[in-house]
């Protein structure tokens, strides 16, 4: 069982999620491999293309997963900005807007609408980054709600693209000084 008594919580660092991406993905393809002790037993009767297939299917769906876990890293760096920044009482722009949007709606602050807004509005140099990151939010909620439907999202993610906006909104928006939670 984690420790969630540090100051972190449960949260990993964009490094963590990456080292584990990695383990699961080494650890999938030494499972599939046929010199695995399991290999035999669990693989048997599938040809190669058939273990091929399910592997590529395996992998697809942990890096879905990882792209969920990025994700949600990325929303508690913002909450936590946003919450450090009404708490201090800062006075830049966006810090006084973030004071206002926490007056009017409390508890109820939405991620998209109130803080990536208001982002948005005070980093005007940032607006392309802010974009790439409500269309990753919107493949998120498809991930986040069963992947029931057809997403209409206009282009496709895969780990490395949602690990690169991570790291691209710690460094451009964060100056690195937030490493996610």
């Amino acid at each position: 069982m984690a420790d969630i008594s540090g100051s972190r919580g449960q949260a990993l660092s964009l490094e963590e999620i990456a080292q584990y991406h990695e383990d699961v993905l080494s650890s999938l393809k030494y499972y599939f491999n046929e010199v695995s002790a399991y290999s035999t037993e669990r693989f048997f009767d599938y040809t190669p293309s058939e273990r091929e297939d399910e592997l590529k299917t395996r992998v697809d769906e942990t890096s879905l997963r990882s792209i969920l876990i990025l994700l949600a890293s990325i929303e508690a760096s913002f909450r936590v900005d946003y919450e450090s920044r009404c708490r201090r009482r800062l006075k830049d722009d966006l810090s006084r807007a973030f004071r206002k949007i926490h007056k009017e709606k409390d508890e109820r602050v939405s991620l998209e609408q109130d803080i990536l807004q208001a982002w948005r509005i005070h980093f005007l140099e940032s607006k392309w980054l802010i974009g790439e990151l409500r269309t990753a939010f919107r493949f998120r909620h498809w991930l986040a709600h069963g992947r029931y439907w057809q997403p209409k999202i206009g282009r496709n993610f895969d780990y490395e693209s949602i690990y690169d906006l991570a790291v691209a909104v710690n460094q451009e928006l964060f100056g690195d000084r937030l490493v996610f939670p």
